[in-house]
């Protein structure tokens, strides 16, 4: 995978930065990144519950720093 596209996650997903979260989603290469994207969006945009919302964007950083690492062992 493109290490790029974590990095990049991580920076919009921090910055608050939703469209370019949302161009990323559709151009990665990454299934899981691009459904942790889609889920994070969805709680934000339309929120069932703050639990819910802050579970996703923690689910989303906790996979991004496992993919970060994991790129920089291998």
């Amino acid at each position: 995978m493109d290490t790029m596209d974590y990095d990049k996650a991580l920076y919009y997903t921090l910055w608050g930065q939703w469209d370019d979260l949302l161009v990323l989603m559709v151009r990665t290469e990454d299934d899981l990144l691009s459904k942790k994207i889609e889920l994070f969006l969805h709680a934000y945009h339309y929120p069932t519950s703050d639990q819910w919302l802050m579970n996703t964007h923690e689910e989303l950083l906790h996979y991004l720093d496992h993919a970060l690492i994991h790129q920089f062992i291998n």
